[in-house]
């Protein structure tokens, strides 16, 4: 058994809302903060949390600011440098928990969330092990059924959206997953089950499928491999056989960058992670073995 709490926590003067699944008892416990990606919403990652917190590790999941539960405006703007900020102040929310060891702190992100961990962790000597699940780092040099013209969409609505923010104006949105030939930031065959799945719950304020995509701008320029290679403690990657949006090629990067890196690789393509629940098990049971080695 486990309990569930409702969090809270202020970055730069901004609610950032939460949901903290401890273990039962009374002690410490250790504790995963979970990091979701570029447009997600915490209550995707509420099996996970519960799974580690049925296996007596703490977990901490949230919302980034102006997505889901959290507040800030505009809403549905990712932002590179934010998104790592309420990563940090979520691990801090977590040390300074009655119930939490400090000296067990562990990251798990998914997709960019991935990435995120890393980049922290290199920053963050105190963090005991990090999970990266299907990890961004780099773009595909080229994405699988996009043409050339459809890219050329592509980018002129992220150069608009870029625009309007420098003048301040609202954010140009696009949708975050969309079929083939949509202008969206992922557009596959599986959209309809991707957007089913993302759009599970029972709340009104959580996933939406519009997003500002000027943060793709950043993305170009973002190679969480270079932090992997300042870790001090143990990575597990978890990479999908034939992922196109995070290709094997590119996450196999950082295992092999980080000291003490682990690759773990898994039939199917990126969104099986999200649409396939044993899959999903086989790989939380591998992560939980591995938080636990890197726990003793």
């Amino acid at each position: 058994m486990s309990e569930q709490t409702k969090v809270s926590f202020d970055v730069a003067g901004v609610r950032v809302a939460g949901r903290l699944h401890l273990p039962a008892g009374s002690g410490r416990a250790p504790c995963v903060v979970l990091a979701h990606g570029f447009s997600g919403t915490m209550d995707r990652l509420v099996p996970y949390a519960e799974r580690f917190a049925a296996e007596g590790i703490g977990a901490l999941v949230f919302d980034y600011r102006s997505f889901g539960e959290s507040d800030g405006e505009p809403r549905q703007l990712p932002d590179l440098a934010d998104q790592r900020a309420d990563l940090r102040a979520a691990v801090a929310f977590a040390r300074a928990h009655e119930r939490v060891d400090p000296g067990r702190v562990l990251l798990w992100g998914n997709s960019l969330g991935g990435a995120h961990v890393v980049v922290v962790a290199a920053g963050d000597p105190g963090i005991a092990a990090v999970s990266a699940q299907i990890p961004f780092n780099g773009f595909p040099k080229r994405v699988e059924g996009r043409s050339a013209a459809r890219t050329a969409r592509l980018l002129a609505a992220i150069v608009w959206d870029a625009v309007r923010g420098r003048l301040g104006l609202s954010p140009y949105y696009i949708p975050m997953v969309g079929h083939p030939g949509e202008p969206a930031v992922t557009a596959t065959d599986e959209a309809e089950q991707h957007i089913s799945t993302l759009a599970g719950g029972d709340s009104a304020t959580l996933w939406r499928n519009s997003v500002a995509p000027r943060a793709l701008l950043g993305m170009m320029r973002y190679r969480p491999a270079e932090a992997a290679a300042r870790l001090t403690c143990p990575l597990l990657v978890c990479a999908a056989e034939d992922d196109r949006e995070t290709p094997l090629e590119r996450t196999r990067e950082l295992a092999d960058r980080a000291p003490q890196g682990e690759l773990r690789v898994y039939p199917g393509t990126h969104f099986s992670f999200y649409t396939d629940p044993e899959l999903r098990e086989h790989v939380v049971a591998d992560q939980i073995a591995f938080f636990r080695r890197a726990l003793r």
